[in-house]
C-alpha cells in the first residue's frame, strides 16, 4: 500500500513539473532574449544616426511619438473595456435587487391579502354569513397571473353580464333627436338647440371623431357626458396631459421589467366596448393640451381604413395563452361601437388643431350657453348600435345628396382655389354624402347642412390666412355663396365670415 502512494506523489510532482516547464517555455522563454535586444536597438541607433540629418531625426522623433500615442491608445482602450463591463455588472446586479424587492413586496401583498382574508372569515363566520362567500371574494380579490390585469378583470365582469339589447320599434331619426335634446334638458339640466343635436347625429355617422370647442363653460364636455347617460353606459372622461407625445400615453406599454403591460383607462375603456352593443363615448377632455396629431396619430390613420376589420391596434409583439379574451395576436380591434369625443379650448395654454384632425373629424362649436325651454320628460334609451347604423344607411338610401347641391359645392370648390390657393379635399366630399342625409333624416334642411360643413369644414382653414390682405376676395366669396345658394342662405358662413373680416 505505501508503494501504491510513494508511486502516486511521484507522478503527481513529475506532471506539475513537466507542466510549469511547459508553460515557461511557451510563455517566458520567448521573453527572455527581448532583453538583449536593447543592446542591440542602441547600437543600430548609433551606427546610423550619424546619417539622419534634419529629416531623418524628425521622422525619429515622430516614430516615437506615434508609438507612445500607440500604446496609451490600447491601455485606454482596455481602461474602457474593463470601465463598461463593470457598469454593466453593477447595473445587472442593481437590476437582480429590484427584482428581489419586487418579489420581497409581492410576498408582502400576498401575505396582507391573506390576512385580510383570515379577518373576513371571522367576521362572516360571527355574523352568520357563509364562509363561501367569504372564500369567493378573496378568489376575485387575488392577484391574476396575466400581463394584463385590468383588461382580464373586464373579461372576468362580462361573464355575469347580459349586454344583449332589442330593437326599438319604430324609432327614426328625427325621433331620436328629440328624445336625446328631451332627456338632456329634463333629466340633466343641459339646453341644446335641435339644429346642435342634429349636427351631433349626423357627425356620428360620418366620423368616429367628434371635436367640441369653444370657450370654456358652454356644455362641452357636459354634451359628451351627456350622449353616455342617454344610451344607459356612462361615457368614459379621460383627461389629455400636456406631456402626451405619442401613443403610449393613450393605450400605455409594456414593462419589461415587471413582464406587465402598464394599461392606462383609455385602454381599459377601449376594451371594455368590444363587450357592448350601445353606442359606446370615450371622451378626452381638453385634447388640444397636447398635440393631438402625436398621441392619437394611430387612431387617425385606423380609421382611414374602408375595412373594420382591418381596424387593429398592436399592443404587444407576441401573444400569450393568459392575454385577454378579445386581444387576439398581440392586437386589439378597434370595435365600431366606440365614438371619440374631444373637447378643446381654444386659448393660450393649447395647442392649434391642425388641418389633418379636422380633416377627419366632425367639429362642433360652441359659442354661448344653451337657453333653457320648456321639455317633456324622456327616459335613457337603451339603442343598439348595430339599430343606429341601420338608421344611418337609410337615411343615406333615403335622402341622396342631389346632384345639384353637388355641383354647386364644386362650383365653389373652383372659386376658393382660384381665389384663396385652399382645396376642399375628396375626404370632405366624401364626407357630405353620409352627413347631409343622416342631418335631413334628423329633422334639417340640405342647404343647412352644407352651411354648416362648408363652415366648419372650409371656412375654419381661413384662420391660418393672412386675413388682412385678403377682406376682398371675402366679399367677392359671399358674393358667390348668394349666387349659388340665393341670398338669406348659409347664415352660419356669412356669420363667420363677417367674425374674421372685424378680428383681422
Amino acid at each position: 500500500m505505501n508503494a501504491y502512494f510513494e508511486y502516486l506523489r511521484e507522478l503527481i510532482v513529475r506532471i506539475w513539473n513537466d507542466f510549469v516547464r511547459f508553460m515557461s517555455k511557451r510563455v517566458v522563454s520567448p521573453w527572455l532574449d527581448v532583453g538583449g535586444n536593447f543592446a542591440y536597438y542602441h547600437e543600430l541607433l548609433m551606427s546610423a544616426k550619424g546619417d539622419f540629418h534634419f529629416w531623418g531625426w524628425f521622422f525619429y522623433v515622430l516614430m516615437w511619438i506615434l508609438f507612445a500615442a500607440l500604446l496609451v491608445g490600447i491601455n485606454y482602450g482596455l481602461y474602457r473595456l474593463i470601465r463598461k463591463y463593470v457598469r454593466f455588472h453593477k447595473t445587472e446586479m442593481d437590476k437582480e435587487k429590484l427584482r428581489e424587492q419586487v418579489d420581497d413586496l409581492n410576498l408582502q401583498l400576498y401575505e396582507a391579502v391573506q390576512e385580510r382574508d383570515k379577518i373576513l372569515n371571522l367576521k362572516s363566520a360571527y355574523m352568520g354569513l357563509s364562509v363561501d362567500g367569504a372564500k369567493k371574494e378573496k378568489e376575485e380579490a387575488a392577484p391574476m397571473n396575466t400581463r394584463f390585469p385590468k383588461l382580464t378583470y373586464v373579461d372576468e365582469q362580462y361573464k355575469k353580464i347580459d349586454t344583449s339589447l332589442t330593437e326599438i320599434p319604430g324609432l327614426s331619426l328625427e325621433q331620436l333627436s328629440n328624445a336625446f335634446r328631451n332627456y338632456a334638458a329634463s333629466s340633466l339640466g343641459l339646453y341644446y338647440s335641435i339644429d346642435t343635436i342634429r349636427q351631433l347625429f349626423a357627425g356620428m355617422a360620418t366620423s368616429k371623431l367628434i371635436i367640441l370647442e369653444g370657450i370654456s363653460g358652454t356644455g362641452k364636455t357636459s354634451l359628451a357626458y351627456a350622449v353616455g347617460k342617454f344610451f344607459r353606459f356612462d361615457s368614459a372622461i379621460i383627461p389629455v396631459q400636456p406631456s402626451w407625445k405619442d401613443r403610449t400615453d393613450l393605450l400605455g406599454y409594456y414593462n419589461e421589467f415587471t413582464k406587465k403591460f402598464n394599461e392606462t383607462e383609455f385602454l381599459k375603456a377601449l376594451y371594455t366596448a368590444t363587450y357592448r352593443n350601445e353606442t359606446d363615448v370615450i371622451v378626452l377632455d381638453e385634447m388640444n393640451l397636447a398635440r393631438i396629431e402625436y398621441y392619437f396619430a394611430e387612431f387617425l390613420s385606423v380609421m382611414e381604413m374602408r375595412d373594420p376589420n382591418d381596424w387593429l391596434l398592436d399592443l404587444i409583439p407576441a401573444p400569450d395563452p393568459t392575454d385577454p379574451k378579445h386581444v387576439k395576436d398581440g392586437k386589439i380591434l378597434v370595435p365600431q361601437n366606440v365614438i371619440f369625443f374631444g373637447t378643446a379650448n381654444n386659448d393660450d395654454s393649447t395647442f392649434t388643431i391642425s388641418d389633418k384632425v379636422y380633416d377627419r373629424a366632425i367639429s362642433l362649436f360652441f359659442d354661448d350657453k344653451g337657453r333653457p325651454f320648456d321639455s317633456e320628460k324622456q327616459e335613457p334609451m337603451a339603442v343598439p348600435y348595430t339599430q343606429l347604423r341601420h338608421l344611418y344607411d337609410e337615411a343615406v338610401k333615403q335622402y341622396p345628396v342631389s346632384q345639384g347641391m353637388v355641383q354647386k359645392f364644386a362650383m365653389l370648390d373652383d372659386f376658393i382655389i382660384h381665389k384663396f390657393r385652399l382645396a376642399f379635399g375628396n375626404r370632405i366630399l366624401k364626407q357630405l354624402e353620409t352627413f347631409i342625409p343622416v342631418y335631413v333624416a334628423s329633422g334639417g334642411t340640405e342647404i343647412d347642412g352644407y352651411d354648416f360643413i362648408f363652415t366648419n369644414k372650409i371656412l375654419k382653414k381661413f384662420e391660418s390666412l393672412n386675413i388682412g390682405f385678403l377682406k376682398d376676395q371675402l366679399g367677392e366669396l359671399e358674393q358667390e355663396l348668394d349666387r349659388l345658394y340665393g341670398k338669406n342662405t348659409f347664415p352660419r358662413a356669412h356669420r363667420y365670415i363677417e367674425v374674421l373680416l372685424e378680428t383681422h
